[in-house]
């Protein structure tokens, strides 16, 4: 790994039953996560995924690049358009910096309306950024 390297892309699927059991998992109860008439009511076109979810997929898109043994340390996300039903999210990355056993990725999700979620992951590889353990 070195700066300036890209991660593939990761297109997500946006269904109904991944935001409602995202917002489930993370006891996320807020309504516009899982009832569209009250979503709707509060001025959303329908329900939308949570900040938790996003964060769990982030790690996800993170560790599927870099393998099993990949610690988390930091995750620094922020988001911006919603994620609505119907819609696909694509997560990209770009190695900001490698040095020794730790990478900082800048991770970009987008979906069709806009830039959902902004932010960067350092992670710790066992083994260093030379030793990237894809799945």
């Amino acid at each position: 790994m070195r700066t300036g390297d890209t991660l593939p892309p990761l297109e997500i699927e946006i269904t109904r039953t991944l935001i409602v059991a995202g917002a489930i998992a993370s006891r996320d109860y807020q309504d516009v996560h899982h009832d569209a008439e009250l979503a709707r009511e509060k001025g959303s076109p329908d329900i939308f995924m949570n900040i938790l979810t996003t964060n769990g997929l982030v790690g996800r898109y993170i560790t599927d690049h870099f393998g099993p043994t990949a610690v988390l340390r930091k995750v620094a996300i922020r988001l911006g358009a919603p994620n609505y039903p119907g819609d696909t999210m694509v997560l990209t990355g770009t190695v900001e910096e490698a040095e020794g056993d730790t990478v900082t990725v800048r991770v970009v999700g987008t979906n069709g309306i806009g830039k959902h979620v902004t932010g960067t992951v350092t992670l710790v590889l066992p083994g260093g950024a030379d030793r990237v353990s894809r799945p």
